[in-house]
């Protein structure tokens, strides 16, 4: 019984609180950036030293939590955001690598295989969750 309980408190001081994104916002946040405005970020990860890649500029994002009460988190490489279409499909971005190109959200879903990106109408989008997935990333300043 101690072990279950211990466990469990665990995992609830280490879970990731999630927010969410109405489509209004992510749309308001990311339009006025394309692909020109892209910043060079350096970043430490957890299995490779430094490497750098090309994100967008947004520093913070408005969110709101379960309750619909508006949040702001601070952007960074761990951030992850859940992107969840009309018919289900769910797939993860990270945050700093997404932008909105004619109609679509554009995004990569990989820090180590950058080519592994996907576009989602944004019509087609359904809900939108954002967590710090707590993953040992940070930009190098």
């Amino acid at each position: 019984m101690r072990i279950l309980t211990m466990s469990l408190l665990v995992v609830l001081l280490t879970s990731c609180t999630t927010y969410l994104i109405p489509k209004s916002s992510l749309i308001e946040q990311l339009a006025p950036i394309d692909s020109t405005q892209l910043v060079n970020k350096k970043v430490y990860g957890p299995v490779v030293g430094q490497y750098q890649y090309l994100a967008n500029p947004i520093t913070t994002i408005l969110c709101e939590d379960k309750n619909g009460e508006p949040q702001t988190l601070t952007n960074s490489p761990s951030i992850e955001m859940r992107v969840t279409e009309t018919n289900n499909m769910k797939t993860i971005f990270y945050f700093d690598r997404i932008l909105i190109v004619d109609g679509q959200l554009v995004g990569v879903r990989s820090r180590f295989a950058p080519f592994v990106d996907k576009q989602i109408d944004l019509e087609n989008i359904q809900l939108i969750e954002i967590q710090d997935g707590k993953k040992n990333f940070r930009y190098a300043e």
